[in-house]
C-alpha cells in the first residue's frame, strides 16, 4: 500500500492505495465521486476526464499515486452551488442523449475554454477530439461549447 494525499473538489483526502489503482477508481470508490464514469479503461473514450492541477487528464490513464498532492476537479466539483456555464449550455443546447460522455466532454471543454476563451468551431472540435460520443453526432456539443464561450465573453464585458 502507498499513502496518497490529494484534494478532490475542494476536499482533502488521505488514503492508502494499491500502487496500481487507477485515479478513476480512486475517485469513484474512495472519494465517492460517482459523476466520473468508468468507460473504456484504455484512455480512448474520454468519459473519465477530470482536471488535475487545472489540466484535463483521462483518469483511467493516471495512477492514483501519480495524483499525490494534486488538486483534482471532477464534474461534481466544477459547479459552485449552481450549474457551471458549460453545464447550463449543454442543457440548453440539448448536447446530450444518454449522458454517459457528458462529464468528460464538459471537463475537456472547460480546459479548452481556459486556454482559448473564444474558440472557433474548428478549435472546439479539435479540443474535444479525444472524447467520444456515440449518440449525438457532436453538433449540439459543439454548439454548447460555443454558447458557453459566448456567455463567458458577455459576462467578462
Amino acid at each position: 500500500m502507498t499513502k496518497v494525499s490529494m484534494t478532490v473538489d475542494g476536499v482533502r483526502y488521505d488514503d492508502d492505495v494499491e500502487p496500481r489503482m487507477l485515479l478513476v477508481h480512486y475517485l469513484r470508490n474512495m472519494a465517492g465521486r460517482m459523476g466520473t464514469p468508468v468507460g473504456c479503461d484504455t484512455s480512448n473514450c474520454g468519459v473519465c476526464t477530470v482536471l488535475m492541477n487545472g489540466m484535463s487528464v483521462k483518469s483511467c490513464a493516471v495512477l492514483a499515486v501519480q495524483a499525490d498532492s494534486a488538486q483534482i476537479t471532477t464534474i461534481q466539483g466544477l459547479a459552485d452551488g449552481e450549474w457551471h456555464p458549460l453545464q447550463r449550455a449543454f442543457h440548453e443546447e440539448h448536447a446530450l442523449q444518454c449522458g454517459y460522455c457528458t462529464p468528460g466532454m464538459i471537463i475537456a471543454a472547460a480546459d479548452l475554454l481556459r486556454d482559448n476563451p473564444n474558440p472557433t468551431e474548428q478549435e472546439v472540435r479539435e479540443g474535444l477530439e479525444g472524447n467520444l460520443c456515440r449518440c449525438t453526432g457532436y453538433q449540439n456539443i459543439v454548439r454548447a461549447v460555443m454558447r458557453a464561450a459566448a456567455a463567458s465573453q458577455g459576462a467578462a464585458s
